[in-house]
């Protein structure tokens, strides 16, 4: 019944319920992700595992940012029918918004950095999404707002409602997930999870989840060397990269501490040079015998630095870790020697170390 006998109010509460219903419905149609025993002869004691997020309808982690993020919208009434929906992305979280915006019918605008692969601009457009594209990637929070504010429309606003819009304590999360697909592992409960840092979402959840169920397993964060996440880390007082420091790793690291960045629940991070991760990607796609995505390549690397400080200490244990997503998107780019040459990214030394480590 709407409020006061207001039919626009009952309208838009049904358009609400019908929306969130649609949401929850298309997770009901999808199983969990998988979650991949990757051996290491070399380390007998030590049991690596990926949670493979390339098998979500959209084709990365960012799916479950993205659902969160709208179900999060909804339920606080900031879209309703007709709203233009809008967000910062560098591509891969723009893909799944623009796939749950066409399942609502709404208009999705992508504001992203003009440097975005082309594969993920072509995989936002297939998805219905609009592509607005900046020079400057540190502006893409001042034209999301502008455009919100042009088309009476609502900008979602990934880097500050991150940490918020997933529910940390459990209901499916990725760390829950995690921990219920190890249980009947040799080691069920990992020494530590590794994971990247884009928004700090992942990392959000993750952490307070391990608090909140009181697992003694630690949180390390592999971050992109030139990114300020892992500065802000080891010291509050730097917020903001120089001028010209970037990273070429899409997905992760940034230029800025973002606000939903919580430094206070992570045990640990590891600064991962551009190199090193195409170099652990591309050695990794050759052992999975498929390709994954810069950021995975960023974990995996971070993952080996511990298991080596492991098997040093003589210690036993599982580390997990996350596929964030397949290599496709990157076809153009990581996986292009030209492209990697242009940029000065020697990449092969770090392929041998990881291709090493991981022998049989």
């Amino acid at each position: 019944m709407a409020r006061g006998g207001n039919g626009c109010e009952a309208t838009r509460r049904a358009w609400l319920d019908e929306a969130v219903r649609r949401i929850e419905a298309d997770f009901n149609r999808s199983a969990d992700t998988h979650l991949i025993h990757l051996p290491l002869p070399r380390y007998p004691g030590i049991d690596l595992y990926l949670k493979d997020e390339s098998s979500h309808p959209t084709g990365s982690l960012k799916h479950r940012l993205a659902r969160s993020l709208f179900l999060y919208a909804l339920c606080n009434a900031w879209i309703g029918p007709g709203t233009t929906v809008i967000e910062a992305s560098s591509g891969s979280t723009a893909v799944s918004e623009a796939y749950f915006a066409r399942m609502l019918g709404l208009r999705f605008i992508a504001v992203v950095p003009a440097s975005t692969a082309a594969p993920k601009l072509d995989a936002i457009r297939f998805h219905g999404g609009e592509i607005h594209a900046v020079d400057d990637p540190r502006s893409v929070y001042d034209v999301a707002h502008r455009l919100a504010a042009e088309t009476g429309g609502h900008y979602l606003d990934q880097f500050t409602y991150a940490e918020r819009a997933t529910d940390w304590r459990g209901n499916n999360n990725i760390a829950e997930s995690i921990f219920a697909q190890m249980a009947e592992e040799r080691y069920p409960t990992p020494s530590w999870i590794v994971c990247g840092a884009g928004t700090g979402g992942t990392s959000a959840t993750i952490g307070r989840f391990l608090r909140y169920r009181r697992h003694a397993t630690r949180l390390c964060v592999a971050d992109p060397e030139h990114s300020i996440f892992h500065r802000h880390f080891a010291d509050r007082g730097e917020t903001v990269l120089p001028e010209g420091c970037c990273s070429c790793i899409e997905g992760i690291g940034r230029p800025r501490v973002e606000p939903s960045f919580v430094p206070s629940v992570i045990d640990r991070m590891i600064p991962v040079a551009d190199a090193d991760s195409i170099g652990a990607m591309r050695a990794l796609s050759r052992r999975l015998g498929r390709n994954v995505g810069g950021s995975t390549g960023t974990n995996l690397w971070a993952c080996l630095r511990i298991v080596e400080e492991m098997a040093a200490r003589g210690e036993r244990g599982s580390i997990v870790t996350l596929l964030c997503d397949g290599g496709d998107r990157y076809a153009c780019t990581y996986y292009q020697d030209a492209w990697l040459a242009e940029r000065g990214i020697g990449w092969i030394d770090a392929d041998g170390a990881t291709t090493a480590a991981l022998a049989g």
